[in-house]
């Protein structure tokens, strides 16, 4: 089960001054702002208080000296991962999801039942000029929802060949539960996605989305090779989500993890975690 939703954000989305203070926070430059007061040095002051009031563990980072919080936001660590090549891994630390892809009544779309939101692939995937989203008709949607504690640089899950890497542009919504059950946050946040040629687990969508007011992604590479467990690349300064689309029979989810994601339910995991094997 995850952790409960941070009040403030609660009260951004179901308090009725809270929304018109969201409203401002989206539609203003608060984006620009915030990313320049946390990159500046004098913000290096709130690191502390950060790591005190989240129980974070500083060890892997000891005596490094950070610039500013932007800095100890986007700190690097060394990221231990299976290695089986028939083994899927977890792309980042997050709470994890999964949820069925399927055709919509009139059978034209594929789509996906969210948080009590309906997605439709092609809104995920704008701009789509290869016409991917119906190859994840009867497939399955792994959703890896980021929390500002978490390590925020993500790796590959497989061997292959990244794609060219789509931006698309949008508001920074939270993606906390409590948003994503008032708006269909996904295909209304920036966001960047990929398609992955994968070794073993057929063609593979991976996608960033920002989140609420700083919505940095950094994707490293494009049209590249890529190598299991080598960084492809990290959020800046808020928590965020990863989306992995996967085509029908590719994969097979680790039991605990079928049983533990019923019905919505998050299940903690850490960058590099076995959580599934391929068909």
């Amino acid at each position: 089960m995850s952790d409960n939703n941070d009040s403030s954000v609660s009260f951004l989305y179901k308090n009725p001054f809270g929304r018109v203070v969201l409203w401002v926070l989206l539609h203003g430059n608060y984006s620009g702002i915030a990313s320049f007061l946390f990159h500046t040095r004098l913000s290096a002051l709130f690191i502390p208080s950060f790591v005190k009031k989240h129980g974070i563990d500083l060890s892997p980072w000891q005596g490094q000296k950070f610039r500013s919080f932007a800095d100890f936001f986007i700190r690097k660590k060394d990221i231990s991962f299976d290695a089986d090549p028939a083994h899927l891994i977890s792309p980042c630390d997050s709470w994890l999801s999964v949820y069925p892809v399927s055709s919509s009544l009139d059978g034209q779309e594929t789509t996906l039942p969210i948080k009590g939101s309906t997605y439709r692939i092609s809104d995920l995937l704008a701009g789509d000029d290869e016409n991917l989203a119906p190859q994840f008709d009867g497939g399955v949607c792994l959703i890896f929802r980021l929390c500002p504690t978490d390590y925020h640089r993500y790796i590959y899950i497989d061997d292959g060949v990244q794609g060219k890497n789509h931006f698309v542009k949008g508001a920074l919504h939270s993606v906390q539960p409590v948003a994503c059950e008032t708006y269909p946050v996904y295909t209304l946040n920036r966001r960047l996605w990929t398609p992955l040629q994968t070794a073993h687990f057929g063609t593979v969508v991976q996608t960033e989305i920002g989140a609420l007011v700083v919505g940095g992604i950094n994707n490293y590479y494009a049209d590249a090779p890529m190598k299991k467990g080598d960084e492809m690349g990290r959020f800046e300064l808020a928590g965020s989500t990863i989306t992995l689309l996967f085509q029908k029979d590719k994969i097979a989810l680790l039991p605990e993890i079928v049983a533990a994601t019923k019905d919505g339910a998050e299940y903690k995991v850490s960058a590099g975690q076995y959580i599934g094997t391929a068909r």
